[in-house]
């Protein structure tokens, strides 16, 4: 088979209309108008561009919500969720205990009054979007150095929020478009209280566990429902006896007619981040040093985390979110390096870049605008490299060590809140408060003082294996003198958990409201570690302001002279921001000889099954199986019960939970997952190669109807 990749900046310039590589392209959801919808009606869509997205909440887009990191669907009036069992994973693995564990039982709320809180859950409405780009930019001159540049554009950003969200019940945010050529302004209905409804147990939801994730064929049933909740005037509210289910001005029909191969699909959902864009200098630095290193340290996390669990099955909940994460990041990076090399994506774009820079030499007016990009970008990402294991490092450690975390949060907090709100860092405004507050309620539920103390001190020691250059002062100061390192660490790792009062919810909280004074007075051993781990991270945040300051000048004239090049209208990369994607239900060929086609079955799931976790099938399916009690779900072409099924609509991470739609707008599936062929597809897209891999509705609703009893949601949602 021939294998046709796109290069980063001639997929930029493609034309959409009769363009060779149609079904590519996260596109804009306030930018349908750039989409030939001629085209996309011969391929089988029924809607006009203002049934998708008409601005004021009545297009099918209203009933996409933005939801625990990944995409969420309204499929009833009642507020009810179509989402991933893996988005709601950590709903699921916070509400669970060793005696009452849902990750692997499931759950089942047959009433409203039986629906448990998601907690940490928010559900963003979208509402409305506003092109900013000249208020932005116009805070920014050409004498202001990287850094001040920066400053700038946040502070005015910081303004525009506070201005649309005054005396309003709403959250904004301002996010920019090829790498800050344009800036929007985002509105949203923020649902605060969101609860679970229905999880399917762990050997449907998670069935094939790590081994398949990633893989096609796949067997799994990815989709859990949550409902969301306001207070009984409409308003968005935190948890409450007395609220109500949201009233989605738009929910979704869920589809169980069926399709069949090359039917038109498409996808509305949150996609997180592309790089398509990128140049040979971030190429390089992912593949040789962010993606490997990654996966070292995600490998040894993990392996602390499996091998804790395995001794307790309390401390195996607490840790399930964050190793499933981990696990599902780490495959990831290692599909990307693979993809790099396979598709010899560094050497092909120094290639297209040498190319570039040979058409600018023959013309002198491109040349003088456009001849300093390249130089430039590259000169970041070589001072970058000075500081970038001990930056990896110091944020890893504050992720994934959860006292550290807390100790920084409190310390954070105390510098920000002391400043005039306005002035403070994003993500330490007044409006971040409830969030903040949140953070340190729900450590507890991932929190195991063992499990810490083995994740910090594996930080501290490879800290001390940085190079000379990048030392970390507040580590190496535990070290100072000591004739045995590693007892040195012991040594100061135990008397910080046993003199620190964070593994306290209350004394979290309290500590919190203290400012910094009488904060610091407390002597809270890691609310003082924190404190000295900040002079590192306060230089690195600087560092790292002045480089997204300069490249966020630098990329956008790449990006405008790249088009002048070749010529043609782009798409913006993934942001967070909600977006349409198109293709059709597909198989393909991932290597010689071998063919995957489009669908898989129960039949398939029932193959898999060695009654070992992760392919432990349950008992109730497969008798069903066995008795072919298939009620009105079997696919008419393979003569059974559809599981998951293969697109080429064009994802990434955060599209998790989105809603894969038929031409008429109705749910037939929930995108969860990429095949592993396509996961470099952040970066360039292979027509032949990447697919979205999406659980069938017909499956969802055969799980819910013959597995788990659960009639009443179907009752609920529009079926047709």
């Amino acid at each position: 088979m021939k294998y046709r990749f796109v290069s980063l900046f001639v997929m930029a310039a493609v034309l959409l209309s009769g363009a060779a590589w149609a079904e590519e392209g996260m596109w804009q959801i306030d930018e349908l108008k750039k989409l030939d919808f001629g085209m996309l009606e011969k391929m089988g869509l029924e809607l006009s561009r203002k049934e998708i997205y008409d601005g004021k909440g009545k297009g099918i887009a209203s009933a996409i919500v933005e939801l625990g990191g990944g995409t969420g669907t309204f499929v009833s009036p009642e507020g009810l969720i179509l989402t991933n069992h893996h988005v709601a994973f950590t709903a699921l693995q916070r509400a669970s205990t060793a005696e009452q564990n849902y990750i692997e039982a499931g759950f089942n709320a047959e009433t409203l009054e039986e629906e448990i809180p998601a907690t940490g859950y928010r559900c963003y409405v979208l509402l409305d979007i506003k092109d900013v780009t000249k208020k932005v930019l116009d805070a920014a001159t050409d004498e202001m150095s990287d850094l001040e540049r920066y400053e700038a554009l946040e502070q005015r950003m910081k303004e525009i929020i506070e201005e649309a969200e005054k005396e309003r019940d709403v959250e904004c945010r301002v996010e920019s478009f090829f790498n800050g050529m344009i800036y929007k302004l985002f509105t949203y209905f923020t649902i605060k209280d969101v609860r679970i409804v229905y999880a399917p147990p762990r050997s449907i939801g998670n069935y094939g566990g790590d081994i398949d994730n990633w893989m096609w064929p796949r067997h799994t049933g990815d989709f859990s429902f949550l409902r969301a909740y306001v207070a009984p005037d409409g308003s968005s509210a935190d948890f409450a006896e007395d609220n109500v289910p949201y009233n989605p001005p738009v929910h979704l029909a869920v589809s169980k007619a069926g399709f069949r191969e090359n039917d038109f699909t498409m996808i509305l959902g949150y996609p997180g981040q592309t790089m398509r864009y990128r140049t040979s200098s971030s190429i390089a630095h992912h593949q040789n040093f962010n993606y490997p290193t990654s996966i070292e340290i995600f490998g040894d996390i993990i392996s602390l985390y499996q091998e804790r669990a395995a001794a307790d099955p309390g401390v195996a909940i607490k840790v399930a979110s964050y190793d499933q994460m981990l696990n599902n990041v780490m495959k990831n990076y290692q599909g990307m390096l693979e993809g790099f090399e396979k598709a010899g994506l560094l050497e092909q774009k120094l290639e297209e870049e040498k190319a570039f820079t040979a058409w600018l030499d023959e013309k002198d007016e491109m040349k003088e605008r456009y001849g300093h990009v390249l130089p430039e970008i590259e000169a970041l990402y070589l001072d970058n490299e000075t500081y970038r294991e001990k930056n990896q490092l110091i944020r890893f450690m504050h992720f994934l060590c959860l006292m550290v975390r807390s100790g920084s949060t409190l310390n954070r907090w105390s510098i920000e809140k002391a400043k005039p709100d306005i002035e403070r860092e994003p993500g330490y405004q007044e409006r971040d408060v409830p969030r903040l507050e949140q953070g340190l309620k729900i450590i507890d539920m991932n929190y195991d003082r063992e499990t810490d103390e083995q994740s910090l001190k594996y930080f501290i020691m490879r800290a001390l294996e940085l190079p000379e250059n990048q030392r970390i002062a507040a580590i190496d100061a535990v070290v100072e003198g000591a004739e045995d390192a590693e007892a040195a660490v012991d040594a100061f790792i135990e008397k910080l958990y046993a003199g620190t009062k964070l593994e306290s919810v209350d004394e979290r909280l309290r500590m919190f409201g203290l400012p910094r004074e009488e904060l610091m007075s407390e002597k809270d051993p890691f609310v003082l570690f924190a404190a000295e781990l900040w002079k590192e991270r306060e230089e690195l945040e600087e560092r790292d302001k002045a480089f997204a300051g300069a490249l966020n000048k630098l990329r956008p004239l790449l990006i405008e002279a790249y088009a002048k090049w070749k010529g043609g209208d782009l798409y913006p990369d993934a942001n967070s921001t909600m977006r349409l994607t198109y293709g059709t239900v597909k198989g393909y060929s991932p290597r010689d000889a071998v063919y995957y086609g489009y669908i898989t079955s129960l039949s398939g799931v029932i193959e898999k099954c060695t009654g070992e976790n992760p392919f432990d099938c349950m008992e109730e399916l497969k008798e069903l199986y066995r008795t072919k009690n298939f009620g009105d779900y079997i696919d008419p072409l393979i003569q059974d019960v559809p599981v998951d099924f293969l697109a080429t609509t064009d994802i990434t991470g955060g599209n998790s939970g989105s809603p894969i739609l038929n031409g008429r707008g109705e749910v037939i599936g929930a995108a969860f997952d990429g095949n592993y062929e396509s996961i470099s597809a952040d970066y360039l897209f292979n027509e032949e190669l990447t697919r979205t891999i999406s659980v069938d509705s017909r499956y969802i609703l055969f799980v819910l109807d013959k597995v788990s009893g659960a009639g009443h949601l179907l009752v609920e949602m529009t079926i047709r």
